[in-house]
């Protein structure tokens, strides 16, 4: 059995990421969506919150599951058994920096490999940061996030903007 790890902040999932799960899946005969840890983020969501989106977005994808870890991301992968990690790209200046960890976590864990997916074009410009910083306004988040999550994140950034947490 082939298991793949796609990582991220999923800060929160947007519909590039869940294009990104869709077509790993098919490839893979398991896939783990692991909610990471990034250092130099400061998320909205906490990490419970960020599984329940994931959850609810892929409950259609019967080889998929959610999983958080704060370990590094080479040693997640060795425990769970996985050679093989996702990253998806949406344009030449996340290359530079996917491939800088692909090439780390292959140091760190020399049987793992990393996968870059291109995001499909209507995803390209997407990214979680601009989709919460749209989500303060009155936009419709339809064409960004997937609709089962679109009133947790108005809500959670409702709330940031009363200042509370």
């Amino acid at each position: 059995m082939t298991i793949a790890i796609y990582p991220g902040s999923f800060d929160p999932v947007t519909k590039g990421h869940l294009n990104i799960i869709e077509r790993a899946s098919k490839i893979f005969d398991k896939l783990i969506v692991c909610v990471m840890v990034n250092g130099t983020k400061r998320p909205t969501f906490t990490s419970a919150e960020r599984v329940d989106f994931l959850e609810r977005v892929t409950s259609h994808l019967d080889n998929v599951q959610i999983d958080a870890s704060p370990e590094l991301l080479a040693d997640y992968a060795r425990r769970m058994g996985s050679s093989v990690i996702i990253k998806g790209l949406r344009a030449a200046t996340d290359f530079e920096n996917e491939f800088q960890m692909a090439l780390i976590n292959r140091k760190l864990n020399p049987g793992l490999d990393t996968m870059f997916l291109t995001a499909e074009h209507q995803y390209m410009f997407m990214s979680s940061s601009v989709i919460r910083e749209l989500s303060r306004y009155d936009v419709d988040l339809s064409d960004f996030l997937p609709e089962q999550i679109i009133p947790d994140v108005r809500e959670k950034n409702h709330l940031i903007d009363e200042g509370g947490k």
